[in-house]
């Protein structure tokens, strides 16, 4: 069973930049998303995997992951996925013995950039970049499931 430990936080400035790789492309559409499990597919760069992600709120989720062929990929986006689609940038910023990751949307999420650091058990320590703000694990607004009904270009109040 795949356990996914992963923390989601707001950043506070752009100084994160200078720590980060080029960043990865990546587009990702939801079969399902329904209220025990979302379904969705991820093509970066030539890769491309299928996901299947519990439905709990929290920094705990059960969490499957499958390649699947690039062509297969691009189908499933054009021809079985919900709009709007979640467009965004992954940037990888070591800091202090982790691996972030900040996701810089597009689209109809453009505007909203968060960090996110995968954890090995739920009270692991480490140690906050200053770059990083609010922590928003808690906040289903800011998962991408929820991202494609309720876009952030949408929210009335930030």
């Amino acid at each position: 069973m795949a356990q996914e430990i992963e923390r989601k936080f707001l950043i506070s400035c752009d100084s994160w930049r200078q720590h980060a790789d080029g960043g990865q492309r990546m587009k990702q559409g939801y079969l399902i998303g329904a209220e025990r499990a979302s379904i969705r597919i991820r093509i970066a760069g030539e890769h491309a995997w299928l996901n299947i992600k519990s439905a709990t709120l929290g920094v705990e989720r059960r969490e499957y992951e499958y390649p699947v062929p690039r062509q297969d990929a691009d189908e499933m986006l054009a021809e079985l996925c919900e709009r709007p689609q979640i467009e965004k940038v992954r940037y990888k910023v070591p800091w202090a013995g982790h691996t972030w990751e900040v996701d810089v949307f597009e689209g109809d999420n453009a505007g909203l950039v968060v960090a996110e650091i995968e954890l090995g058990h739920p009270d692991e320590p480490f140690e906050r970049p200053p770059w990083v703000g609010e922590e928003v694990s808690d906040d289903p607004r800011y998962y991408n499931v929820c991202l494609i009904r309720h876009p952030y270009r949408e929210w009335a109040a930030v």
